[in-house]
């Protein structure tokens, strides 16, 4: 088998396991959540545990529908000589399966790390059902340095290029990276995949052509606040019948399964969150692009913000839109330290007046907190112009803030 280790989600695991914690592995369909699992389950078998591995996506665990077989097997399986590590692949596809997860996790010498690829399973209610005692790690789709491991390439202008281009699919290794067709083809079956499995399906969509023109919309709005109100003054504009209510119920599905990220606005004077309009970013820019359809150069504004967007949430920050009397700053991103960060980006500073734009929202915030400018200015070094440093998007990508 041909696993590329992710060894940061590893590390992640690593630090869980003996705390009789069960560990959450979620994230969106075709990021890879399974292959960091059986790079796990690999690694305890060399190191002598004894794994008790179900994939529900391979026809061999069919039989597994509901808590009592899925009970059977595992205790069928079982090893009273050392570690068990009960590691179950698309969990969400067992009826009642925290009955199951939950027991295990008390019982002597057992790890139970599960995946999932609904957040609506893995939502605040979940804490309840699996009796408090879990943590979720946040599979994404990959870095610009995995992507650049992947793939087999070195850091340069070109890869980058192809980076913002394909986005980071784990599947796209398999596929030459450099066809765009290839590529595409790819990205739009992954995508239907999970339009089908984790949403229509799922909750019974019924108006599927709307669906699609909302997922159409969110790609081709990337970036720019909108609300469902004006979604649905959107298309009844265009002579079709909606309701508020529909896209809001429809845009949570979306981020159910994370195809989006909802990123809400921040009052930064008043420093509370604003219900009022978000933002909305694709978990893989890939897919957001070719949702979206169209060149590059017609919208690279909005990719290059998708893309900080994921290296934030990769980097562990929160991320919220900040709102001022002067304008908005793209992002406000908190740690778990409750430290904070300020972020714009563009895509060149080309002239003094987009210079004073990106820079101005900055200045006008009146707190001692890191603020920066990330854009692909060509031979942008790192330097401070009176507290705001400006870097370039490859350098952040590497190298962090």
């Amino acid at each position: 088998m041909d696993i590329i280790a992710r060894d940061e989600y590893i590390r992640h695991i690593e630090h869980y396991l003996g705390k009789q914690t069960i560990i959450v592995l979620t994230g969106q369909r075709r990021v890879g959540k399974s292959f960091v699992l059986k790079d796990l389950a690999l690694r305890k078998q060399r190191d002598g545990a004894n794994v008790v591995y179900i994939d529900k996506e391979n026809k061999a665990f069919d039989s597994i529908t509901n808590h009592i077989e899925l009970n059977s097997y595992i205790d069928a399986h079982l090893s009273k000589a050392t570690t068990n590590y009960i590691l179950i692949d698309e969990i969400q596809d067992i009826k009642d399966f925290e009955k199951s997860v939950r027991a295990y996790r008390i019982e002597p010498n057992c790890e139970v790390i599960i995946t999932g690829s609904n957040a609506e399973l893995f939502s605040s209610d979940l804490a309840n059902r699996l009796g408090g005692r879990h943590h979720t790690i946040y599979i994404q789709s990959l870095t610009y340095q995995e992507f650049l491991i992947f793939h087999q390439l070195t850091d340069s202008d070109e890869s980058l290029r192809l980076y913002i281009e394909a986005g980071g699919l784990p599947g796209l290794r398999n596929f030459n990276i450099t066809d765009s067709r290839e590529v595409s083809d790819y990205q739009r079956d992954v995508f239907n995949t999970v339009l089908l499995k984790d949403v229509i399906l799922r909750h019974k969509v019924r108006n599927v052509p709307f669906l699609e023109r909302l997922c159409q919309f969110v790609a081709d709005n990337t970036a720019k606040l909108f609300s469902a109100t004006s979604i649905s003054n959107f298309v009844k504009a265009k002579g079709e019948s909606t309701t508020t209510d529909l896209v809001i119920r429809y845009l949570q599905y979306l981020t159910d399964c994370y195809v989006i990220g909802q990123v809400k606005r921040f009052d930064i004077r008043g420093k509370k969150i604003l219900e009022s309009n978000s933002k909305y970013y694709f978990e893989d820019h890939g897919i957001r692009n070719v949702v979206a359809g169209t060149r590059r150069d017609q919208d690279i504004e909005k990719v290059i913000e998708n893309v900080v967007y994921q290296q934030l949430i990769h980097m562990g920050y929160e991320v919220k839109v900040g709102q001022l009397l002067a304008g908005e700053v793209d992002f406000v991103c908190t740690n778990s330290n409750k430290e904070r960060v300020y972020i714009q980006v563009a895509y060149l500073l080309a002239n003094e007046e987009t210079i004073q734009r990106e820079y101005g929202s900055l200045r006008a915030i009146k707190d001692n907190y890191p603020k920066y400018v990330i854009s692909m200015t060509p031979l942008v070094k790192r330097n401070n112009d009176e507290g705001i440093i400006h870097l370039s998007l490859r350098e952040f990508l590497i190298n962090g803030l």
